[in-house]
């Protein structure tokens, strides 16, 4: 291949460089001067770039997905730059007319521009050679490329050195050395340029290939950790992170070393990779840089971060589109995982080839497990993994494909890619017969029950194909993005997260922090119904229905096919349609409200089924990232689990208010035991019965010394960290008056403190009782050190010295690469779940000073608003009321309630336009 062939367009199209040089020529007839030289030079070259750089941009927006022609074609535009000015440089400024031996120059590419691989904005890496030390003939030479490159706007990135030095250098420095072995001459002296060739593959880097290797898989290790250690980063970085074109690289760059080959097809040659295998490396090579030079064009920098924002612009310039109820942002980001994905598994191949020829050390762990057990037949022990005694393995007993995966956790060996090679090429055996064998469904059953760590084989079976060959309902979810900020992972990596958690569980590694469900694991439940709850309970994502009423219908076909009996059915469907219930009601309801609980309780109808749906629910806000799972979430379930518990066991009249409103006087009497009489009865009788059964003895204790000879124009407050919940409690106490709880919510704003639940209430004497729980922008308690400012901040709000609408305005900003999450507003009324109160449920994008304005919007409709929980999922937030008209009424009437809509839809509206200008 020429360099002018296959590049996205005719080369004449996007630079002729006889008509450049022509006219170059022609302008310098007019210089006066060196300087003139240079000016006219760069002025011309500037124009042919720009014209060039449009040229293929257009040929790329016509074909968005040829990226291999794309990348050449900026490589070609840069040789013809750079040849340009070398020209210029060595004909024109500083022409040497009889020239010595020292006095040679080659101007060579090195890294990605040497492989002739560029997107629109990569640096310009180029190696000046010189054969002795360097002559002012060649410095001045070098200078004046460079400052003709760099007036150009490329990022060049250069070094000036003998062979000799480049031998040196390499043989010190792995990135220099690695560089150096994607050398490429552009112009100049082509001896020179051939010399060092010889000399590296000679003097440096035969007989270095192991270390060479080691070097390499060190720093994509030491990579893979600085970008997150894990393919399904939600941001990728298409270049550095996990399954980028750095790892296709990598491969590469080894290859060469070792086989001095030229491209990827000589792998297949080599037998390194199978026709099929290479491929699949093209295609993920070619996806990855296509991703890459659209975030180069879009941005107009050398961006290699995929970040939310520009998903979108890349993911339509790409040209997805919108269907089957997802966003052409998550098609495109399944595709992207899934080219990750085999990123990963190539890799694998590539370093168990290195192994067999000794060129790669074996990881130590399977040194260790060398002495540990045997396979069974008909499998094999090679190089330390599981593999299979013969090609024909599978087709003489197909269930063999999944006893592969039990042999491999039985022996806790890794599995060798021989083998995963052989179970990609035979996914067509996994047929409807072998779906319905009572063998095969024991062993796949066995896997996830048996043998303690069920998530390792998900993974490998998930990566290579054999889940979704054995539950092919499974597949849409594989590599499936959710284009949000709450869920870390991938559904299907997700869901084998929900899986881990389980199995952390039931080894006992999470007793401390979390205690209930330890409890239930270690009484014993139906664990098979559970784990087909947990393995199907997102399968119905993706698609236009609601995922919950889906999932239950497709639980409802799979169920049976994988064993479970008729009543196992029925519970796994409840548990998959209904597993968001738990999580709803805890974290958008007021649990202190003993209909939540009474509503919940009827929902789950048996103790057995609460148990289940807890561990469900536990595992699933666990599994969705890293730092979903707090104290705070931990709190609500528990506190709903013990409950609705109680409430299965004891019957519904332990919720009845005045049960609960006497045991928590009770409860008040002995923590102020040294209170006189008289105090504590003013005290058990200035309160209405939701005071009382809406907070814990604590707070009661609290809100009594606040209370305490009070006066009347005094505000009192009291700060108090709970970490146990990972919140502060701030409580206030004052004279009661309307729009109170907006003010209040206000200033925490001011301050940037989080409310994630808030109660007020108005004691018979007129004062109001409110209770804040508030925590930083981390989920963290908030600071200690910043309470005195959240105290002087509530005062001066609360007093009229700040006014909390205009202090917010303008700090209510949402980040630009936040703005490309949309969330439709729906606002609900709901009067059947609390006795006393109208429940006003506001689902919307989140953002700064969002509540402030709902609720001073409720305040001016002259509502009254009793309690507020407020659920964050990245950056969509339901933010629940619980309220009262003027008259301490529920609202009732249709008409107020569309009033009411109206009003808040258009704060959220008006807000939204400030938060975005």
């Amino acid at each position: 291949m020429t360099q002018t062939q296959d590049l996205i367009c005719p080369a004449e199209d996007i630079l002729d460089p006889v008509a450049l040089s022509a006219r170059l020529k022609q302008a310098f007839e007019d210089a006066k001067d060196a300087a003139q030289v240079r000016k006219t030079t760069v002025a011309t070259l500037r124009d042919v770039m720009n014209a060039g750089r449009r040229t293929i941009a257009r040929a790329f927006e016509a074909d968005p997905h040829m990226a291999h022609a794309a990348t050449r074609s900026y490589a070609w535009l840069t040789d013809c730059l750079v040849r340009a000015v070398h020209e210029v440089a060595t004909g024109t400024l500083h022409p040497l007319h009889t020239p010595t031996a020292s006095e040679s120059l080659a101007v060579l590419a090195v890294g990605g521009y040497g492989r002739f691989e560029m997107a629109p904005h990569s640096d310009v890496d180029l190696l000046f050679l010189t054969p002795y030390k360097i002559t002012p003939w060649a410095e001045s030479v070098i200078e004046s490329m460079l400052y003709m490159l760099w007036d150009l706007r490329l990022k060049v990135g250069h070094s000036s050195r003998t062979v000799k030095d480049c031998l040196r250098l390499g043989r010190e420095d792995y990135t220099i050395r690695t560089a150096m072995l994607e050398h490429r001459p552009v112009c100049g002296d082509a001896g020179l340029a051939g010399e060092l060739t010889e000399q590296l593959w000679s003097g440096l880097f035969k007989g270095t290939e192991a270390e060479f290797i080691e070097a390499k898989l060190a720093e994509r290790s030491e990579r893979h950790k600085k970008q997150g250690g894990q393919r399904y980063m939600v941001e990728p970085n298409v270049k550095e992170g996990k399954g980028g074109l750095r790892d296709l690289q990598t491969l590469f760059w080894v290859a060469k070393y070792i086989h001095r080959v030229k491209n990827i097809r000589d792998f297949v040659d080599l037998k390194v990779f199978t026709s099929e295998e290479y491929d699949t490396f093209m295609r993920a090579d070619e996806f990855l840089w296509a991703t890459r030079c659209h975030l180069h064009l879009v941005t107009n920098r050398a961006a290699d971060q995929l970040t939310f924002d520009l998903q979108v612009e890349v993911a339509a310039r790409m040209g997805y589109t919108d269907h089957g109820g997802r966003r052409a942002v998550e098609h495109f980001m399944q595709a992207y995982f899934r080219h990750a994905t085999a990123v990963g598994e190539i890799t694998r191949i590539f370093l168990t080839a290195l192994e067999e020829q000794h060129l790669k050390k074996a990881p130590l762990l399977i040194g260790l497990l060398r002495r540990r057990r045997r396979a069974k037949a008909p499998f094999a022990v090679k190089q330390g993994r599981l593999t299979v005694k013969g090609d024909s393995v599978f087709h003489d007993d197909k269930l063999s494909i999944l006893r592969l995966f039990e042999e491999g956790l039985r022996t806790g060996m890794l599995i060798h890619p021989d083998a995963m090679r052989l179970v990609s090429a035979n996914l067509d055996l996994i047929d409807d017969e072998m779906r319905s064998d009572k063998e095969a469904i024991r062993i796949f059953l066995d896997l996830l029950l048996k043998h303690g760590n069920p998530e390792r084989a998900l993974r490998r079976m998930n990566e290579l194909g054999v889940l979704s060959a054995f539950i092919p309902e499974f597949e849409p979810i594989v590599a499936m993005m959710q284009f949000n900020m709450y869920h870390s992972y991938t559904v299907d990596e997700h869901t084998i997260q929900v899986i881990s958690n389980f199995a952390q569980i039931e080894r006992h590694e999470l007793e401390v922090e979390l205690p209930i469900s330890s409890e239930i694991l270690s009484k014993g439940v139906n664990r098979k119904t559970l784990m087909v709850a947990m393995l199907l309970h997102d399968i119905g994502k993706g698609r236009p229905q609601d995922h919950s009423i889906l999932g239950a219908q497709i639980t409802r076909k799979v169920a049976p096919r994988l064993g479970l009996s008729a009543k196992e059915c029925e519970t796994a469907e409840w548990l998959v349609r209904h597993h968001l219930l738990m999580s709803d009601m805890a974290q958008k309801r007021d649990i202190a409200d003993p209909r939540t609980v009474r509503d919940f309780a009827k929902a789950v109808k048996s103790v057995r089924r609460l148990d289940l749906l807890t561990v469900l629910t536990v595992c699933d806000i666990r599994g969705v990232g890293p730092t979903t799972w707090n104290n705070w979430k931990a709190t609500l379930i528990r506190t709903l689990y013990n409950q609705t518990r109680r409430a299965l066991e004891g019957g519904m009249e332990d919720l009845n208010r005045e049960n609960r409103g006497a045991e928590a006087k009770r409860a008040l009497r002995t923590a102020l035991s040294d209170w006189d009489a008289k105090a504590l009865k003013k005290e058990t009788a200035r309160h209405y019965d939701a005071y009382w059964q809406g907070l814990h003895v604590t707070a009661h204790t609290v809100f009594a010394g606040l209370l305490r000879d009070i006066g009347d124009d005094e505000v009192r407050l009291e700060l108090e960290l709970d970490e146990e919940r990972d919140v502060t409690r701030v409580h206030i106490v004052l004279a009661d008056h309307p729009g109170i709880f907006s003010r209040l919510a206000g200033a925490l704003t001011l301050v940037g403190a989080n409310i994630v639940d808030a109660r007020t209430y108005t004691s018979k004497d007129g004062y109001a009782t409110a209770i804040f729980w508030v925590q930083d922008g981390d989920g963290s308690p908030y600071d200690a050190s910043k309470l005195p400012r959240l105290q002087q901040m509530i005062h001066k709000t609360l007093m009229g010295e700040v006014i909390a609408r205009d202090a917010i305005a303008g700090r209510d900003k949402i980040k630009k690469r936040e703005r490309a999450f949309k969330v439709p507003t729906h606002i609900t009324f709901d009067n059947d779940g609390s006795e006393i109160y109208t429940i006003i449920e506001v689902d919307t994008r989140d953002r700064p000073g969002l509540l402030y304005d709902l609720t001073r919007t409720l305040a001016n409709s002259n509502v009254y608003i009793a309690s507020a929980v407020i659920a964050t999922y990245g950056e969509q937030v339901v933010d629940t009321f619980y309220v009262k008209d003027m008259f301490g009424l529920k609202f009732y009437n249709e008409g107020k309630q569309k009033t009411l809509e109206k009003r808040l839809r258009e704060a959220i509206e008006k807000g939204a336009e400030r938060a975005t200008a």
